[in-house]
């Protein structure tokens, strides 16, 4: 049985606006004002405040679970009123909207260049100059994302850009050093369970191996578990997050808590696998 596919692109907001303001829904306002009936989902509005690196790790681990055509508007924009350009992109059958800090920085490393178009959010027909030095979610992010989804081309929306020249984080890779994986926190989540960037063909090789030692803030952890339940109660374990990559829990517990680490930390692991055949 097929699947029916909506013919009205959803917009997908995230933010780090929280809920207890009116931010998320007066974007939402000014998206149904130029494109009514557009479906509007929350991907999140609790990403930490003016935490860029979080945002472009929960936008990488979500949009590919989207419909085609999807348009993701992301507003996390601690550089709002500076110099830093708002932008819309396209690639990988999407598009994206918000400032250029950044925040796509996984998006384009996971797409190929050649596909990816991108411009300046510019053009006076559609952003008016005066607008809010505080709130460009509502005075352009907003309106591109509707504009888009409206089915206006990207290129009307202002000047091209060069995607090669978009502002890209130095995103953290695991790396071998000595017989042992240093790899590095990206994430911690609602639950407190930390994520990192050992990605699913070293996952394997964890579960697989007779002993595994990683390393992180002093701790020493070794256990495993394939579920939240099969973990040893109190002590923290490796499992592999929905995302797959692999992560620390602690069962019915918080394993940032646990640990003193913040939802800003990028902080550095070491991860020994026995039995391991180390590459190169």
């Amino acid at each position: 049985m097929e699947t029916p596919m909506s013919t009205v692109p959803l917009i997908a907001l995230l933010t780090d606006f929280g809920a207890a303001d009116g931010y998320p829904g007066i974007m939402k306002g000014v998206i149904l004002g130029i494109a009514p009936g557009t479906p509007l989902i929350d991907l999140t509005h609790e990403i930490p405040p003016q935490e860029v690196r979080s945002a472009a790790w929960v936008l990488h681990t979500a949009w590919r679970y989207f419909p085609e055509g999807s348009v993701f508007l992301c507003v996390v924009d601690p550089g709002v009123g500076s110099a830093r350009l708002p932008i819309a992109l396209q690639t990988g059958g999407h598009s994206f909207v918000g400032p250029d800090n950044g925040l796509f920085s996984y998006v384009l490393a996971e797409t190929e260049q050649g596909e990816t178009r991108a411009v300046s959010l510019d053009n006076p027909r559609y952003f008016s100059s005066e607008r809010s030095a505080t709130f460009h979610g509502r005075d352009i992010f907003a309106p591109a994302a509707g504009l888009l989804a409206a089915g206006t081309p990207i290129e009307e929306l202002g000047h091209a850009l060069a995607p090669e020249a978009l502002v890209r984080l130095a995103l953290p890779h695991p790396d071998w050093q000595q017989g042992t994986l240093l790899a590095h926190v990206t994430h911690i989540d609602h639950f407190g369970n930390i994520l990192t960037d050992v990605e699913a063909r070293w996952v394997r090789e964890v579960f697989a191996a007779p002993t595994v030692t990683l390393t992180l803030a002093g701790q020493t952890i070794t256990a495993r578990a394939r579920t939240f339940a099969e973990g040893p109660e109190d002590a923290l374990f490796l499992y592999q997050d929905s995302s797959g990559y692999l992560a620390i829990a602690r069962r019915n517990g918080d394993a940032a808590a646990t640990l003193a680490l913040s939802k800003a930390d990028i902080l550095a692991l070491t991860l020994t696998i026995s039995g391991l055949q180390v590459p190169g």
